[in-house]
């Protein structure tokens, strides 16, 4: 068992919104290098969540722990420090600046921070090689396709490789093949540089996919993604209307008999597609 605090830690929060509970007693422990997926139907509080645990919403009750820093009692100067230097975060809306290049948005937060411009260099090119865009440094966002501006978000999130990483939607209206290629990216930067994930999905094939693979690099440095059974450091938490009705593994998960997630895994006919559970929509074995 590792003897680093944990990464993120929930202890009984709630939140309300006009008097409208949108989490309610949410406790939770991710740990070092782990994953939690968080799923639920919309407007469960998967983003409220999310909002919290990056300090950009304050909790009416309980405690919030980021790298063992209780988050309640920092200012907005400190907050945005710790966001800063522990976190990215890849959100469904577009945070790109459409006037400056793939280089120029990748290096954004760290020229913020005054990093110096030989190490900025090497970091940007460094995820920009990891996001498969090191050709594209010179473009505008306009310029590039939908997948590979989803990629840049990838980038200007990742690059300095922060401890942790929140994700709220990462594959939203993106095509199959754009969609697996981001989730190699997760588990990419969660296996090789053991960044702890938060990772939200109504997408419910993601998670099966997300906990049955790891990356792995050979001798020579280069990184393979291969099939596994059992992913011990990914767990699964289903919310609904706020509450946290299912704590467990993928496995777990997916034998559930309770009603909350036999509605996301068995929904009834006419539910909406994201909602409902497909095993794996890559399967060489299935026909488009």
């Amino acid at each position: 068992m590792s003897s680093q605090p944990p990464a993120i830690e929930f202890r009984n929060i709630s939140i309300s919104f006009e008097e409208e509970p949108a989490l309610e007693d949410i406790s939770f422990t991710l740990g070092r290098g782990e994953m939690i997926c968080i799923t639920g139907v919309s407007g469960s509080g998967m983003s409220v969540l999310l909002r919290l645990a990056a300090g950009l919403l304050r909790p009416d009750t309980g405690q919030i722990f980021i790298d063992a820093r209780e988050i309640e009692g920092l200012d907005e100067q400190e907050l945005l420090a710790l966001r800063s230097a522990s976190m990215g975060m890849v959100f469904q809306e577009q945070s790109l600046f459409t006037g400056m290049t793939v280089y120029d948005n990748t290096a954004y937060r760290l020229d913020e921070h005054d990093w110096p411009e030989e190490d900025t260099e090497r970091a940007v090119s460094e995820i920009l090689s990891f996001v498969g865009l090191e050709e594209d440094v010179d473009k505008l966002p306009e310029e590039l396709s939908i997948g590979m501006r989803r990629r840049l978000e990838f980038a200007r999130a990742l690059v300095g490789w922060p401890r942790i990483m929140l994700f709220d939607e990462a594959t939203s209206g993106l095509d199959p093949l754009n969609a697996r290629a981001i989730l190699d990216l997760v588990i990419r930067a969660r296996d090789i540089h053991q960044i702890s994930s938060l990772y939200v999905t109504k997408e419910l094939h993601e998670i099966p996919y997300l906990a049955g693979r790891r990356a792995v690099k050979n001798e020579s440095g280069e990184i393979t993604i291969k099939e596994v059974q059992v992913r011990e450091s990914i767990s699964v938490i289903v919310l609904e209307k706020g509450r946290a009705v299912f704590t467990g593994t993928p496995a777990e998960f997916e034998a559930s008999d309770l009603p909350s997630v036999k509605r996301l895994t068995h929904p009834p006919p006419g539910a909406p597609s994201t909602d409902s559970y497909i095993a794996d929509p890559w399967s060489k074995s299935k026909k488009p």
